[in-house]
């Protein structure tokens, strides 16, 4: 085994140290600030160079910091010392970690490596193994279980500890050596054994105090058991004296209190009787008082209804008022209205005559005009078809003469002919123009007729439209009167139902404030607050309080109030969560406390009910939902209900479950009693009921008027319809009325136009028979030319054509003289239409709707039959309506006389009930008086009763014979024999009452101390051989160790000085010639203990192996420090460990000792494994660390490292051994 690597972070070496034989350096501040990880050391020979101050000393010092006692019990001020100082950032912690070659498994961890950290901080100090935190002695017996002795610490040699050894005095190195030897412990343990053997002396001492002092209070009482003896006789004899009067008095007592309680259970029934009639009258009282307020409350009811009809009657009879005077003024303007309308029908019915007759007329004349229209066109055409037919004739017979031949008469032709095509396609396109115009005004013609059609039929129809709008207007008024009637019922009962819920509110109020006086403020406040909290979060899991859950007889009532207390009021919820998201809103709310009941939580024990017919379950008798079951077992479902008070103790007793009675009086299951007189009138339940039933009619209340105010507000909503529909109606009259005047302009200007487009289509007609014509001409006159071309030229006309154009002559003549008759005949017919429409038009229709506009106009400014019956329907509805007020007004006169005379009744009977409670409550009240003075005797008699009890208890047990002794004796007699016996007994007042029991109790004292002092003596005899035991151990280490060290360290000196020899001296006390003892001899006999030991010399000759030696005060400076290191090494030798740490421990030698000690360094470190005496393979060579500032050591090292101080901080590198030879010699320039 062997240290492998190190790794420091913010350490730094402590300037103070007060470990014995230690130096420090108190400029060596320098610390390792950032982690420094080491390279692995050699297993064998390492050495460390580096300047003075760079940080030798503290890489030292954090090996020492790991693995001895150098730093422990620091206060907080020696931790700091040790942690980095500096610039930047501050450092709070540092750690030493230590890594071990462990493949020899010198530790038994079973690992090849063993890591060991120490952190040490401002508040802390930890060690951890293997990463693992580990306390500090765990770390010690591991170190000491792999060969690190406490007692042998010179594994780790620092800085002047050669140089302590050097100086050390005889006596000193004789402890050194008995520390070497291990001696502390045995010293330990032989102080710890003279403490013990010091106490035990001293509790013998007391002892045997005690035992003096319990031999003479034993002579004393001894006689004062004879005297206790007397003195008990005669107490025996007052006992029985006093037990039988007291005895008596406790008979006489109870018989009173038998009497009392007698007296009670008659007086008791008669009391329950005086109760329940009061109670049963209390409650009718507060039923007729009930039905009273209900009668007063109709009365205001009937009263405001009364005032609403009565209003209402003056508001007909007004309305009523006026529909008369408008009905007579409407009838006095329609007997004018109907003279005008005679006239005016007479005066319609001549023009209409007239406009007949010109119609007929007309009907007749129009198709002899358009017959003879016809005849003159077809007359027309034949005279135009001749006429051109001559006048091409004529023409051919002039034009041949101007042609010379056929040639030039076809080339003319065919000119005409293409000069005519233009003409002809002129004048078709003009005829078809003319059609189309023709057919347009025909259809405009038609459209405007069928216009005038309507215009005419809406002027004839004004009339029904006006009645059926009237009519219509009269069902929008009945409609909007009906649902204002309606609207009205509903504003009575709204009204109604406020009033009804203001008085419900004000019980509801008056019920949770007689409510609120049953409980605590909180949780009153609380209840109020869950509710308004389910409300608000719509919590469904929140269900009610106990009270609110359940149902109970009245009979139980008082049972159910006593078993369940204040428990009435805790809240059922689904679960724990629900309960504590309204707890914690509660909180929040400071709004009160409540306790809940979670159904998820509740575990009901099953109780041990009887089965008997006095034991009734109490929860057996409440009635509740299934779902809440739990929760009425947890409160109820270890109470029965049973006859008396003394049955439900028993089965309290027996069955272990609580008993009450009807009454309420409880008996529990601990054993207490409860009992007593309750106030029935406030009753918990009934508080709750009447709170609950307010509530229900509240909540119905207020639901019936938010339903009759939804229906006020579709009533308004229907009743505004209504109103814009009768609005509707009345503008669509008004317009009506006002749209005549612009019929009929619009009527007279339809016919004008329609005249005006008749005469555009004569025009039309007339241009196209025109256009015809000269159609018919042109195609003629092309046909002609084209059969001439096709015919032979000649100079003159050819017979048949002068037939021809005489026959045509005479055809024209004719034709001529019949068109002129025919159109003679066309023109009178004309003029006679012509006449009979301009009449029409102009004179008798414009009449005609003159009368009709002004029949019209006297209709809507004189009042119309119409508006008559709509007032005279009016008048019958208010008629009836101020009809049916009459009839509810008398019915609200019968209702209010009877509702009074009701509450007249029930005050009378109310008078009644109440005198008969005042005489029960007057009776009652003696009663409780009388109860009341029996009450306070029989308390006085039974705390009398007590004091006789306790005085009996106080007399102890009685001797056998107490009972029957003075049973037959009066009880004068027994108070004589009593005076007497105190008497006897007064001379015995110094008695020691107590001298059994304190004889005993010395005599059981005297065996225990003298038991115990005779262990003391056995173990200070088992004490005293351990003293001796430990003394030899000690002797025998001390003369072993020092035989050891004594022959290591010559073997070390004589291979350090192989001229010289050197041995150990020990001196002793009885040697006052100083005579000496040579560490080698051996074979002599032990004459004198080791406590005669003085010291230990160091004796040698460097120069001889025969010469006298010289004592270590004789030698130089670098002799001492070699025999120093002598010793050092065989120490070390005696109790090896697997590795070294040196600290400059050749600074004072001379340089060939140097070498020489530079070589033993290598040999031990080289050396190869031993065999142990069991021939295992033992230990190899040991690891050494050292420091320097000579070559020597360098020359045989295996490993260089080179400790560097750079930015305030320490380092440690590898070099080679020529850098650490020239730093060196560096150094020595």
């Amino acid at each position: 085994m062997y240290i492998k690597q190190i790794i420091i972070q913010g350490f730094k070496r402590q300037v103070q140290c007060v470990q014995p034989y230690h130096e420090c350096n108190a400029n060596s501040c320098y610390s390792y600030k950032d982690q420094t990880v080491i390279e692995p050391f050699s297993p064998r020979h390492n050495v460390i160079v580096g300047r003075n101050g760079s940080g030798k000393s503290n890489f030292f010092a954090a090996i020492r910091f790991v693995l001895s006692d150098a730093y422990t019990q620091m206060g907080r001020e020696e931790r700091g010392a040790l942690l980095h100082e500096g610039a930047g950032a501050a450092v709070m912690s540092a750690f030493v970690e230590i890594i071990f070659d462990n493949s020899d498994d010198r530790f038994p961890t079973g690992k090849p490596e063993l890591i060991l950290r120490r952190t040490i901080g401002m508040k802390k100090d930890e060690y951890s193994l293997d990463r693992k935190n580990a306390t500090k002695s765990d770390v010690m017996n591991l170190l000491e279980s792999a060969g690190f002795s406490r007692s042998n610490p010179y594994y780790i040699v620092p800085q002047g500890r050669v140089t302590a050894l050097t100086n050390m005095k005889d006596n000193e190195r004789l402890i050194l050596l008995k520390e070497v030897a291990g001696t502390q412990v045995y010293e330990a343990r032989r102080t710890e054994s003279l403490k013990i053997m010091t106490e035990t002396n001293n509790k013998r001492e007391k002892i045997d105090e005690l035992l003096n002092y319990i031999k003479e209070r034993l002579t004393e009482l001894e006689e004062e058991k004879e005297e206790l003896k007397d003195y008990q006789e005669k107490d025996k004899e007052r006992r029985c004296l006093q037990y039988t009067i007291d005895y008596r008095e406790q008979l006489a007592i109870q018989e009173e209190l038998d009497n009392l309680e007698e007296q009670r259970q008659t007086g008791a029934g008669d009391t329950g009787d005086s109760e329940e009639r009061f109670k049963q009258g209390d409650k009718e009282l507060g039923e007729i008082q009930a039905e009273i307020n209900k009668f007063k409350q109709q009365i205001e009811f009937l009263k405001v209804d009364k005032k609403q009809l009565e209003t209402e009657r003056k508001e007909h009879a007004k309305s009523k008022a006026k529909i008369e005077l408008d009905v007579k003024n409407l009838t006095d303007g329609q007997t004018a209205a109907q003279q005008a309308r005679s006239r005016y029908q007479s005066e319609v019915q001549s023009l209409e005559s007239s406009i007949q007759e010109h119609e007929s007329e007309l009907a007749e004349v129009t198709p002899q005009y358009n017959s003879k229209l016809e005849e003159e066109a077809a007359v027309k055409a034949e005279l135009d078809s001749a006429e051109g037919i001559r006048q091409r004739l004529y023409a051919k017979q002039g034009r041949n003469a101007r042609f010379r031949n056929k040639r030039e008469r076809d080339d003319w032709l065919r000119a005409e002919i293409n000069n005519g095509y233009p003409q002809l396609a002129k004048v078709k396109a003009v005829r078809v123009q003319t059609a189309e115009d023709i057919a347009g005004l025909e259809q405009d013609i038609a459209d405007t007729e069928t216009a005038i059609a309507d215009l005419r039929g809406q002027l004839e129809g004004r009339g029904a439209n006006n009645d059926s709008i009237q009519s219509q207007i009269q069902e929008a008024k009945a409609e909007r009167d009906r649902l204002a009637d309606e609207r009205k019922e509903f504003w009575r009962e709204d009204a109604k139902l406020d009033s009804i819920l203001s008085n419900a509110l004000n019980e509801l109020r008056q019920a949770e404030q007689e409510l609120s006086h049953t409980m605590d403020q909180n949780t009153s406040r609380g209840i109020a607050a869950v509710r308004r909290i389910k409300r608000q979060h719509n919590l469904d899991g929140v269900y009610g309080t106990l009270a609110e859950l359940c149902n109970v007889n009245d009979r139980f009532r008082r049972a159910v109030e006593v078993t369940a207390g204040q428990s009435l009021f805790h809240y059922v919820v689904d679960n724990d969560e629900t309960a504590s998201k309204v707890i914690e809103i509660l909180q929040k709310e400071r709004a009160g406390r409540i306790t809940f009941i979670p159904l998820n939580r509740v575990r009901p024990k099953q109780a041990n009910v009887p089965k008997a017919n006095d034991a009734i379950p109490i929860i057996e008798r409440i009635e509740f939902e299934p779902m809440y079951e739990k929760a009425f077992q947890q409160v109820f479902g270890q109470t029965i209900i049973c006859p008396n008070l003394q049955i439900a103790g028993q089965y309290a007793r027996s069955h272990g479950v609580n008993g009450v009675t009807m009454d309420g009086d409880r008996s529990d299951k601990k054993g207490a009693f409860t009992g007593g007189s309750i106030d029935t009138k406030h009753s918990r339940l009934e508080a709750v009921r009447s709170v609950s039933k307010w509530r229900d009619d509240c909540d119905n209340y207020k639901a019936r008027s938010a339903e009759i105010k939804r229906t006020l507000e579709k009533k308004d909503q229907e009743i505004t319809r209504a109103v814009g529909n009768l609005q509707k109606l009345e503008q669509k009259r008004v317009q009506q009325e006002n749209s005549y005047g612009p019929l009929l302009q619009e009527l007279r200007s339809k016919g004008n136009d329609l005249q005006n487009k008749k005469d555009t289509l004569d025009a039309k007609h007339r241009a196209s028979a025109k256009i015809d014509a000269n159609m018919k001409t042109l195609t003629d006159q092309q046909n002609a030319h084209e059969a001439e071309i096709a015919s032979e030229f000649k100079k003159a006309l050819t017979r048949d054509e002068e037939t021809q154009l005489e026959n045509l002559n005479s055809t024209v003549q004719d034709l001529r003289q019949q068109y002129s008759d025919i159109s003679s005949t066309r023109s009178e017919l004309e003029s006679r239409k012509t006449i009979l429409e301009i009449e029409l038009r102009e004179n008798l229709r414009p009449r005609l709707d003159q009368l009709q506009a002004q029949e019209f106009d006297d209709h809507t400014t004189s009042g119309s039959l119409g508006t008559l019956q709509e007032s005279q329907h009016e008048l019958r509805s208010i008629n009836k309506r101020m009809s049916t007020v009459e009839s509810k007004l008398q019915e609200l006169e019968n209702s209010l006389e009877q509702t009074t005379s009701s509450i007249q009744e029930l005050e009378k009977r109310y008078t009644g009930i109440k005198a008969g409670l005042t005489e029960i409550a007057t009776a009652m009240e003696k009663s409780q008086k009388k109860t009341e003075k029996s009450i306070r005797k029989r308390r006085i008699l039974a705390q009398q009763k007590e004091e006789v009890t306790h005085r009996i208890r106080d007399l102890g047990i009685l001797p056998s014979g107490a009972f029957e002794k003075y049973k037959s004796t009066k009880s004068d007699a027994v108070v004589k024999k009593l005076h007497k016996v105190n008497e006897a007994l007064k001379k015995y007042g110094h008695v020691n009452k107590k001298a059994f029991e304190q004889y005993n109790s010395f005599t059981t004292q005297r065996d225990t101390l003298t038991k115990r002092r005779g262990e003391l003596e056995s173990s200070q005899e088992s004490i005293e051989e351990l003293i001796g035991v430990l003394d030899q151990r000690k002797d025998e280490a001390i003369e072993r160790t020092f035989k050891q060290v004594s022959r290591e360290f010559a073997k070390v000196f004589e291979k350090l000085v192989p001229a010289g020899r050197g041995r150990l001296v020990i001196q002793r006390k009885m040697d006052a010639r100083d005579e000496e003892d040579g560490a080698n001899s051996e074979d002599e006999g032990r004459k004198e203990l080791v406590e005669n030991y003085t010291g230990v010399g160091i004796s040698v000759s460097f120069n001889s192996k025969h010469d006298d030696q010289q004592r270590i005060q004789q030698l130089s400076g670098g002799q001492k420090s070699l025999c120093a290191l002598a010793l050092v090494f065989a120490i070390q030798q005696c109790d090896p460990a697997p590795f070294y740490l040196f600290d400059e421990i050749d600074a004072n030698l001379d340089a060939q000792y140097r070498t020489a000690v530079a070589n033993h360094l290598r040999d031990i470190s080289s050396a190869p494994s031993s065999q142990t005496a069991n021939g295992e393979e033992g230990e190899g060579g040991a690891q050494f660390i050292c420091t320097t500032f000579r070559p020597e050591m360098l020359h045989v090292a295996q490993k260089c490292y080179g400790v560097r101080y750079q930015k305030k901080s320490s380092n440690v590198v590898v070099v080679t051994r020529e850098e650490a030879l020239e730093f060196v010699e560096g150094e020595k320039q």
